[in-house]
């Protein structure tokens, strides 16, 4: 069994061209215009509209929760750039471990990458890495679980190049714009290959 408060000293974690660091209030900016993002939110099958209100008081209190762990995905080279501007807009996007289950040792998975130059450049796939040997090697966890929809085949083409395997379809999981879209349930056990 698996401690209920796994992520109460949550890590940093940095891979070649990231640092994945604790999301907090820091991060507004970021995840104020990703929430504004169009794609992304149909990408991730975000209905909800936020206020500023919501998003800084759920920034503020993600450290007290223990359940899970919430990363801000920063750019190294824009985080280290001498130009101002530039270091504002390093951050990518997020990616989270939540739904923790001790019992089971297991957990869910979702990343969101918002700025659009940055999809399709492998930058998915790197903080996906990181975070699941972090899930399995740090942590002691046993399967790590996620939802992708049908309509984001790149998503779950990331996913598989860090070593997911499809496990089953959601039928009509998500209306979005009138249409039904099923979802994808992938999985990863902590004895499973990772490429």
């Amino acid at each position: 069994m698996i401690s209920g408060n796994l992520f109460a000293d949550q890590a940093t974690l940095t891979t070649p061209r990231l640092r994945l660091e604790p999301l907090g209030p820091e991060h507004y900016d970021g995840v104020w215009a990703a929430l504004q993002d169009a794609e992304s939110k149909r990408l991730t099958g975000t209905h909800a509209e936020f206020t500023t209100e919501q998003i800084r008081a759920w920034l503020a209190g993600l450290s007290e929760q223990h359940d899970r762990a919430d990363w801000a995905v920063i750019r190294l080279a824009d985080a280290l750039h001498p130009d101002e501007e530039r270091r504002k807009e390093r951050y990518l996007g997020e990616v989270v471990l939540n739904d923790l289950d001790p019992d089971n040792a297991s957990v869910g998975f979702r990343i969101m990458l918002a700025p659009a130059g940055v999809l399709g450049l492998g930058y998915g796939t790197e903080a996906t890495r990181a975070v699941v040997a972090h899930a399995f090697d740090d942590l002691g966890l046993h399967r790590v679980a996620l939802e992708v929809f049908a309509f984001n085949p790149r998503a779950q083409r990331a996913y598989e190049k860090a070593g997911f395997a499809v496990e089953g379809l959601q039928r009509d999981a998500l209306k979005w714009d009138g249409a039904w879209v099923d979802a994808v349930s992938m999985g990863m056990l902590s004895g499973d290959p990772r490429p």
